[in-house]
């Protein structure tokens, strides 16, 4: 998105953006306080910021029968796992929450930065660990076990995609937020379009993995739904939030 933007490729109707970069928990803590204007955030954490933020139309990483994935050292049965202490990297993640859907509500966990627990579980200093973002592909590299992929089991049970990430605007930028929206579903549209310059900026970010890694990655979650949620992504949205037990509902800027 932000290649576009940085390269001039989009008419921004007036508008100034800057990147803000940090990771997914960070960012959701930030919502819950509405510090930034336009962000992304963690599907799950949208009832804790319904009041203050709208879902844009565009913008989400949703996992179609794959998502974030349990590891551990040694292969583990569900029940096994239900006994042990999960790591995981935030109680407002998506994967948080849908672990608590998949295993439980009381399911024991310890948070650490995403990027800590792949060690943290390698080392023995953690059972199992809950990972998202590259970790669900450089595991098996370090010897690790898949438990359970949180997609997979969401998919069985609903037939839907899993809504992982998404990205919102802050109700209070009022008769701005079609403007906003537009200007960011431009964005993302010629990013995908123009994908090898896009990934090459992308890169900068990418927490030192090989672009091999990287370019799946990006193709695992930027994709057609990253355009536009459409019925399907609308519908897994829906469900999510229902199985949540908040009776927050989705509210999309228009």
């Amino acid at each position: 998105m932000f290649w576009a933007l940085e390269a001039g490729r989009v008419d921004q109707r007036g508008l100034e953006f800057e990147q803000v970069v940090s990771d997914i928990q960070t960012l959701n803590v930030w919502a819950t306080e509405g510090r930034l204007e336009v962000t992304a955030i963690s599907m799950g954490a949208y009832p804790d910021v319904a009041d203050r933020y709208l879902l844009m139309p565009h913008g989400a990483s949703m996992g179609f029968g794959y998502g974030p994935v349990v590891v551990a050292r040694e292969p583990l049965g569900l029940e096994e796992l239900r006994g042990r202490e999960v790591v995981i990297p935030g109680r407002l993640t998506t994967a948080y929450l849908v672990l608590r859907l998949a295993l439980g509500a009381d399911v024991r966990v310890r948070e650490l930065p995403f990027d800590e627990i792949l060690d943290e579980v390698t080392s023995g200093r953690a059972e199992a660990g809950l990972l998202i973002h590259e970790g669900q592909l450089t595991y098996a590299g370090e010897g690790l076990k898949k438990i359970l992929d949180l997609g997979e089991w969401w998919h069985g049970e609903t037939g839907l995609p899993l809504p992982l990430g998404v990205n919102a605007a802050r109700r209070d930028l009022g008769d701005r937020l079609a403007d906003v929206s537009a200007v960011l579903g431009e964005a993302i549209r010629i990013g995908l379009e123009n994908r090898t310059e896009a990934m090459a900026y992308a890169q900068q970010f990418g927490r030192g993995i090989d672009a091999e890694t990287a370019d799946r990655f990006v193709a695992m979650y930027v994709n057609e739904v990253t355009v536009d949620y459409g019925d399907e992504g609308r519908r897994a949205v829906a469900e999510l939030l229902r199985r949540t037990g908040t009776g927050v509902e989705a509210e999309f800027v228009t």
